[in-house]
């Protein structure tokens, strides 16, 4: 695989320039994070493996190799339904790390391990450690964290792309601002996505591809990840086993992760 920062390394001109004036809402912007939201996740409770892989450079062997199984409540507020944002995800491999879960209630993050007595906190900085963060491994509601403006129109290989600014709406978000590349076209499938820190240095660069059908939609099956405070190794996220799933919320409470460790 080549290197990820290839990918990042040349912005190309931008066809067109669609901004929206200070302080008011991008409707345009705003339709494609929802619409391509729609194409990264069921608007469902769903469940799915996630395998992350992790390469150093050069290397086509993984050095590291982890694997959660995750279910969500990922919900839009639609035709009276309130919105919902949780997930929990339980680590399978390595065996060292089977019993340990990660739970998260739209910004809050927890998480326990068998030699804890309880879920504890995790702050927003210890979510950014590691070339995966534990906020990486979870599906993000763009549309919910972020204000978005659409900035442009511009080549994406040999796609046509949205680009966009997001930035976010509180400072429980993880990443302050986000460009987003989204295909044109009727499906809005998700491009790729630059993370930046609150000083506007570059975190992380994400390639969504392998897109597949997936529980109705073609969705994105790998995420590959270039942490940029890592140098030059990269990590790909493996999506499979997706379905959708009766997922109450009681099931994503610390109460709840308590008695199944039991």
């Amino acid at each position: 695989m080549q290197n990820n920062g290839l990918w990042w390394g040349i912005i190309w001109v931008a066809l067109c320039t669609v901004s929206a004036p200070a302080g008011a809402v991008d409707a345009k912007a705003l339709d494609i994070i929802r619409r391509s939201d729609d194409v990264r996740s069921p608007n469902a409770p769903f469940r799915y493996t996630v395998t992350v892989l992790e390469y150093k450079e050069g290397s086509t062997e993984p050095d590291n190799k982890q694997v959660l199984d995750i279910s969500m409540r990922f919900i839009k507020p639609r035709n009276g339904v309130p919105a919902d944002a949780r997930s929990l995800a339980r680590f399978v491999y390595p065996p060292r790390d089977k019993g340990k879960v990660m739970l998260s209630d739209w910004y809050d993050l927890w998480f326990y391990t068998p030699e804890l007595r309880r879920p504890i906190p995790v702050s927003r900085e210890q979510r950014l450690i590691g070339q995966i963060s534990n906020g990486d491994v979870i599906v993000t509601n763009f549309e919910d964290a972020y204000d978005s403006t659409l900035e442009g129109e511009e080549p994406c290989g040999n796609k046509i792309c949205y680009r966009l600014s997001l930035i976010r709406k509180s400072d429980a978000v993880t990443y302050p601002r986000v460009m987003y590349w989204v295909e044109k076209g009727s499906d809005y499938r998700p491009n790729r996505a630059l993370y930046y820190s609150l000083d506007n240095q570059l975190l992380k660069n994400v390639l969504y591809q392998n897109y597949q059908l997936v529980v109705g939609k073609y969705r994105p099956t790998e995420i590959v990840v270039q942490n940029a405070r890592h140098g030059k190794g990269y990590s790909v996220m493996k999506y499979s086993d997706v379905r959708l799933e009766s997922l109450p919320e009681y099931h994503f409470t610390k109460e709840a992760i308590l008695r199944g460790a039991r």
